[in-house]
């Protein structure tokens, strides 16, 4: 009677630690689970906001290259005025810059959504992330439009007063100091969240579009829309003058 009794009870305590076991390993390997998740999610937003700051500044970039040229180009042909016609289609490829604007998307996520600090849990990251989107703000507004209004109606190509008349050092001069500021920030925030470059790449690379190359064709008709754009301008010179020599 003992021996049952006792085997009963055995069996009991085998069944209860084998239970409570069973219910830690169950919530413990979820816990893990959530967690890795968790930190998945984290890691993406981080490589996601990066990979857009890169965007932005590819874009930046680019208008810094363009803009370089430009002011180049007018300088010489300040010193040297014969060569307008053979140097101004280097001051046409810089318009371009004003028609291209930021994709808004991750900024929109990242702004909108409450979630979004939660997830990240780092409080100098999101505030270097939102000192990222404000200069980048701040480009749109006192760097591209104000170049915008300069170029338009300027008739920039049209003559040597009229090219004279945009300050292309200065726009250089402030899109420079605009990336300058926007490549600090993010090299920040590489270092604080621990993001290298391979890894950054490797995401990148996911991402890519193959649509968005440029091909052989888009290339033709930039270069064909560029001829056309002189050759109006050309037009247009010309009737102004006929209009002035008109004018009583």
């Amino acid at each position: 009677m003992k021996v049952r009794k006792s085997a009963t009870m055995e069996q009991f305590w085998l069944a209860l630690v084998a239970t409570t076991v069973s219910i830690i390993l169950t919530f413990g390997t979820n816990a893990v689970i959530e967690h890795r998740q968790k930190e998945k999610a984290k890691r993406e937003m981080v490589l996601m906001i990066i990979y857009d700051f890169d965007k932005t500044i590819e874009r930046v970039q680019e208008a810094d290259t363009l803009l370089q040229q430009a002011y180049k180009v007018q300088q010489e042909i300040a010193l040297h005025p014969e060569h307008f016609d053979s140097l101004i289609p280097c001051i046409i490829s810089a318009i371009p810059i004003i028609n291209k604007e930021f994709v808004e998307t991750t900024e929109t996520i990242f702004s909108s959504n409450i979630e979004t600090f939660n997830t990240l849990g780092n409080v100098n990251f999101v505030h270097e992330v939102s000192a990222f989107y404000n200069t980048r703000r701040y480009y749109q507004e006192n760097v591209l439009d104000e170049y915008e209004k300069d170029i338009v109606g300027s008739g920039v190509t049209g003559s040597l007063e009229a090219l004279f008349s945009v300050d292309f050092p200065m726009h250089y001069l402030t899109n420079k100091q605009s990336l300058v500021d926007l490549k600090r920030i993010r090299n920040r925030c590489m270092q604080m969240m621990k993001v290298g470059e391979e890894e950054l790449k490797e995401f990148s690379r996911q991402r890519v579009v193959e649509d968005d190359d440029v091909s052989e064709e888009d290339e033709w008709v930039h270069e064909q829309t560029i001829q056309e754009y002189i050759e109006a301008e050309k037009i247009l010179l010309e009737a102004r003058e006929k209009l002035l020599k008109e004018e009583p």
